[in-house]
């Protein structure tokens, strides 16, 4: 009897070792002595560390009073896209505050990358500039996935979810040009301009390069980054409606946010309502955070919560 019992022994914990108890999933050993690091199709290591992330968002109640939260988000599920920050632009003033910007946000996405952050580069019209680059290479590996909701090729304002933008920015100074809202004092367009993304902000590493909604999708569900920061230009127009833009990322279900201090609008003060850029840019922030998603600052990806990037013991 005990010979008998110590071969049914063996013979069970033999299957254990192959992972096939009788028709269940128990993981073999080997497995479980393994470094329990999950085999996935990610080409951007998943490494530990979190984020501390200062949510600011508005209530069709109170819309003149933010509400502030502060969310954690794994560094390793969280992706910046950087919208059509170009190195020219129709608009000169537009350009300008371009120009200003994009040393800060090449600060902001260098940091955050070194967390783990994804950084997906979009400067649309410009993608076949970079077609014989590794970084349009890496996208286009990624698995073809269908998404949840279609992927538009523009995604309009919304009448079901938001009012009209509160600038209007559908006045053309030239008949030379479709461009609308920008604010330069004579209309003076040059045609082709420049659209590599602007020399500032650095393409390197893991990142990628893509203006395309499913690539950019697929490339999203293969890294496994459901928090998604978007930065870039101009906030009222390609920001909003590009099809890797807040609406689109909404209707897909993702954790998106604008990144508040890292855009800029595309609006002229000789329109309605007759405020400064500035306030412009603001007052569309504003309508985001009322209708589509909270904002950030830049900051919150620079810098993750101390202690959470250690090994796991």
């Amino acid at each position: 009897m005990q010979t008998e019992s110590l071969a049914h022994r063996r013979q069970f914990l033999n299957r254990v070792l192959q992972g096939c108890v009788a028709g269940s999933l128990v993981p073999s050993f080997s497995s479980l002595l393994a470094d329990g690091k999950k085999e996935t199709s990610r080409g951007i290591p998943a490494v530990p560390g979190k984020l501390s992330v200062k949510l600011r968002k508005r209530t069709a109640k109170s819309p003149a009073k933010p509400i502030n939260e502060t969310a954690e988000w794994n560094a390793s599920e969280t992706a910046i896209i950087i919208c059509d920050m170009w190195a020219d632009h129709p608009c000169k003033l537009a350009a300008q505050r371009v120009d200003r910007m994009a040393p800060k946000m090449n600060r902001v996405i260098s940091e955050a990358r070194d967390h783990g952050v994804a950084i997906i580069h979009a400067p649309s019209g410009g993608i076949e500039l970079y077609e014989d680059t590794p970084f349009r290479a890496r996208i286009k590996r990624a698995a073809l996935l269908k998404p949840p909701v279609p992927i538009q090729s523009w995604c309009y304002l919304n009448p079901e979810k938001e009012p009209p933008l509160p600038v209007d920015d559908s006045i053309k100074r030239s008949t030379e040009s479709s461009i609308r809202g920008c604010d330069d004092p004579e209309a003076n367009y040059k045609k082709n301009t420049d659209r590599h993304q602007h020399a500032a902000i650095k393409i390197i590493g893991h990142d990628v390069i893509s203006a395309n909604g499913q690539e950019i999708y697929n490339f999203l569900e293969q890294e496994q980054r459901k928090n998604i920061v978007i930065m870039g230009v101009h906030t009222n127009m390609c920001v909003l409606g590009r099809p890797f833009g807040i609406r689109q990322m909404r209707y897909l279900n993702k954790n998106v946010v604008l990144c508040r201090d890292l855009t800029d609008a595309l609006y002229d003060p000789r329109d309605r309502p007759y405020v400064s850029h500035t306030r412009g840019t603001e007052m569309i922030i504003e309508h985001i955070e009322e209708h589509w998603c909270p904002s950030i600052l830049g900051r919150d990806l620079t810098k993750v919560i101390p202690g959470s990037n250690n090994p796991d013991s």
